[in-house]
């Protein structure tokens, strides 16, 4: 490794380069140790089959209208079925009860206080509704 055995006196041109790879294995050693316990990567959900081959049937979207009338009171609709104010609250709650998706949309009449439809959306999140969505009249149109 570049020691000679002669006595010749000149110096040697020549890099003793053994330390340098003592020291490049003993990083990579370090490095080899270090980075796998340091890095955690995303927990992700696979689809998995369904355990019984019939699908369910998909669930009924749930649309809550409120619609002003002239005598100042609104009228309450759910999926085109009336129902009273009292009433309405109630029957959120069975509906909800039994459902995987807790989605709520709410189409309020533009002639009505925003309050009458504040109500409606505290009476979907006591009945356990997760997501509520107003409709306007641009998202109806499509636009």
């Amino acid at each position: 490794m570049g020691m000679g055995g002669g006595g010749t006196g000149k110096a040697m041109s020549d890099i003793n380069v053994t330390p340098m790879i003592d020291v490049l294995l003993v990083l990579l050693i370090i490095f080899m140790v270090i980075v796998p316990t340091g890095l955690k990567g995303l927990d992700t959900l696979i689809p998995q089959p369904p355990k019984d081959k019939t699908a369910p049937p998909p669930e009924q979207t749930i649309v809550v209208q409120v619609m002003a009338n002239g005598n100042g009171a609104p009228s309450y609709k759910i999926n085109e079925d009336d129902f009273a104010k009292a009433a309405l609250e109630p029957k959120l709650a069975e509906i909800f009860a039994a459902r995987n998706e807790k989605v709520m949309f709410i189409k309020g009449d533009s002639n009505l206080d925003f309050g009458r439809i504040a109500e409606v959306v505290d009476m979907g999140a006591e009945a356990g509704v997760d997501h509520i969505a107003l409709i306007t009249p641009r998202i109806e149109a499509g636009q």
